[in-house]
């Protein structure tokens, strides 16, 4: 059996072998290249033999994130109507959603297969409602400087627990996922999150959720879900444009925001981005 994990250290380069020892750490690197090379072949027979089952699953299953990449900043303009490219994938976010939610970062969900290989599951973009984030933010923390609010967790509770307009837009970026993998995903992932802001008692708000994603959605590369918080603590969902559910529940999300601008982020350096791209709507 194949295990799949993410790693969480940077690859260290390594060491030129001094002349006592490069004999024997040469017989290792070839020995160690040997083994890679049949982990890998056992990796892709695996991978071929369930890519819509087991494989697909544990590519999303997990909410610990992959750190091997570095990203650099975003910062997004206030005037700028461009569209932001994600990096790392060439996924296109508009700078404005509706009209007036205003992109506050881009992120990547990925999983790495053996240390090998890392796939790209799906890039993301946040958005929250210019004029709510000041109804709701500014009388708070307004006037407090950039620097004071970098790192404010308590800035990114009130931003979750408001009742700000927000979107999380996830564009699928690996074009063998199925809807199935998206929601048994978001029935562990999400399960996690109502289990740690609600308790245990709260399965049927769970499915009502998972069940908006139905084995008759197609989503290949480049299809859109959009999870949108609307003014009185409704989460809306749609894939492609079309509506598929909608369900009233401050506690439901909460749980979703959480997934990308929470404690334990998918991509930390996207909240990273959010936090910084936020302060400049604080002082308006």
């Amino acid at each position: 059996m194949v295990s799949f994990r993410f790693p969480f250290l940077f690859s260290q380069p390594p060491k030129p072998p001094n002349s006592a020892n490069a004999s024997s750490r040469t017989f290792t690197a070839t020995a160690a290249a040997a083994a890679l090379s049949v982990a890998a072949a056992g990796a892709g027979i695996v991978i071929s033999q369930s890519a819509n089952k087991t494989f697909i699953l544990n590519l999303l299953g997990s909410d610990r994130v992959n750190s091997c990449t570095m990203w650099g900043s975003l910062s997004i303009s206030d005037s700028s109507s461009s569209p932001v490219t994600e990096s790392r994938t060439g996924m296109s976010f508009p700078a404005v959603l509706r009209g007036s939610q205003r992109l506050l970062g881009v992120g990547l969900r990925r999983k790495a297969v053996l240390g090998l290989k890392n796939i790209d599951i799906y890039a993301f973009g946040v958005y929250a409602d210019d004029s709510d984030v000041k109804e709701f933010l500014s009388e708070k923390y307004g006037a407090l400087s950039s620097s004071e609010l970098k790192g404010n967790e308590e800035l990114k509770e009130d931003l979750m627990e408001s009742d700000v307009s927000m979107t999380i837009r996830l564009q699928i970026v690996y074009g063998r996922l199925s809807i199935k993998s998206v929601r048994s995903a978001f029935q562990e992932s999400v399960a996690s999150r109502l289990h740690k802001f609600g308790g245990s008692d709260n399965e049927e708000l769970l499915q009502r959720f998972t069940s908006q994603f139905k084995d008759e959605y197609k989503i290949p590369k480049g299809s859109i879900i959009d999870l949108s918080r609307e003014r009185g603590y409704v989460l809306r969902t749609t894939i492609d444009g079309k509506e598929v559910g909608s369900i009233q529940s401050k506690l439901l999300c909460r749980s979703v925001l959480d997934l990308y601008i929470g404690s334990e982020p998918f991509d930390p350096k996207a909240k990273e981005d959010v936090e910084q791209n936020l302060a400049p709507l604080l002082k308006k």
